[in-house]
């Protein structure tokens, strides 16, 4: 970006591969408060063009706000991963409600439910190499293509298409599809999404579903 990126501003790659590549892009603006309404954190995300950008409104209760570069989002996966292990945050407050975070050193968790997702077109395919030859589609459709690499060891093969028209072509890392298809499917999964990101799902009482990963810092 030849832009100047504004101050507080930290960029995040979540969802990294065991060798710490690949991962989306992620924006975190600390504090929220030079950009006080939605339209100037609209703006910010739209100039940015990350997938989403977060800004935190409270880094002590992990109250944030999640943006794309075209629509505010009430829940999304790798926004809330990221901010949680940045800040190392207990519990994240975006407006879909609560999400409790946990580490276990590798992997940063959280505890979502599948209904905080925006709906999402998900479609099987038969192998893993024919999601990988996929081309981006036609605009209008969010579309998760996912394919079983290994469906005993739960292992799949995904790539996520937004469909918006918004610059984002392709979405590297997907956590609230990650979080529909573990409810469609009823286990846990090995993700391995667009060029490489690994996501991990854990089914757990009561509709809730944990989504872990693991965060790097990006180089600028």
């Amino acid at each position: 970006m030849t832009h100047e990126r504004p101050r507080g501003l930290d960029v995040l790659r979540v969802f990294c591969s065991g060798d710490g590549r690949h991962g989306n892009a992620l924006g975190v603006v600390r504090d929220g408060r030079p950009y006080p309404d939605e339209k100037s954190r609209q703006a910010l995300a739209a100039e940015l063009g990350f997938s989403e950008t977060v800004f935190v409104d409270d880094p002590e209760r992990g109250v944030v706000d999640i943006y794309t570069p075209a629509a505010r989002l009430p829940f999304a996966g790798h926004p809330l991963v990221g901010v949680a292990w940045l800040l190392d945050l207990e519990a994240v407050n975006p407006p879909a409600g609560e999400v409790w975070v946990r580490s276990d050193g590798e992997f940063t968790w959280i505890t979502a439910r599948a209904e905080w997702a925006p709906p999402r077109t998900l479609r099987r395919y038969g192998s893993a190499a024919e999601v990988e030859a996929l081309e981006v589609p036609p605009s209008g459709e969010w579309m998760y293509a996912w394919a079983w690499e290994d469906e005993a060891a739960g292992r799949i093969r995904a790539r996520a298409f937004p469909g918006r028209g918004d610059g984002i072509d392709e979405d590297e890392a997907t956590g609230a599809a990650a979080l529909l298809l573990t409810e469609q499917l009823g286990r846990a999964l090995n993700i391995t999404q667009g060029s490489g990101s690994q996501l991990l799902t854990a089914p757990g009482p009561d509709g809730v579903i944990e989504l872990g990963g693991r965060v790097r810092l990006a180089r600028h």
